[in-house]
């Protein structure tokens, strides 16, 4: 059931979202002349797949988890983009594509090995990874992975329709902080 309405809210999404879709495309080609960001992920049952963002970094900037990202890497576009979340609508398509659910744990990059144990011993791969989850409503980051990996458990145990369309709404309608960099240099 939750899969068949990540099929419909994203395609819904998709066609309802379009004109902004182009416009933020265009602006981020002003920004940094590649406005979407494509980066390989861990998915489902810990496979790679190729998640697609808007841009909110120089193109210059290491790939890194977000955490050890340095601030002065996101551009003034990309603030507002995070701010507003507005940088995962491409995600839509992964939903679309089976890749990813709009509600489950963020997807992580294989490098960050710590989260990717504790995911793996929790069965947290054993779901689509998602845009959207307790976590990220909970300000719980890639930077604490043992308690990222709990939380995402946790969710994933008890996730149904009411809590999958709270936390949906709850993301809209601007609950938790989104990705956040460090500040200062790296």
């Amino acid at each position: 059931m939750l899969r068949l309405l990540d099929i419909l809210l994203s395609a819904i999404g998709l066609l309802v979202a379009g004109p902004l879709l182009l416009v933020l495309a265009i602006a981020g080609l002003f920004d940094t002349g590649s406005p979407l960001f494509r980066q390989t992920r861990v998915g489902r049952n810990k496979k790679p797949f190729t998640l697609v963002k808007f841009r909110t970094m120089r193109p210059d900037a290491a790939h890194v988890a977000t955490h050890l990202a340095d601030a002065s890497a996101v551009t003034a576009f990309g603030k507002f983009l995070r701010r507003t979340k507005l940088d995962e609508l491409p995600q839509l398509w992964n939903v679309l594509k089976g890749e990813m659910s709009l509600v489950g744990p963020r997807p992580c990059l294989f490098s960050q090995e710590e989260l990717i144990e504790g995911r793996d011993r929790l069965g947290v791969f054993d779901a689509r990874p998602g845009i959207t989850g307790l976590a990220q409503l909970n300000e719980i980051d890639m930077s604490t992975p043992q308690l990222l990996a709990e939380t995402d458990a946790r969710m994933l145990a008890s996730l149904g329709i009411k809590d999958y369309c709270r936390y949906i709404l709850m993301t809209v309608t601007g609950k938790g902080s989104g990705d956040r960099v460090r500040n200062g240099k790296g």
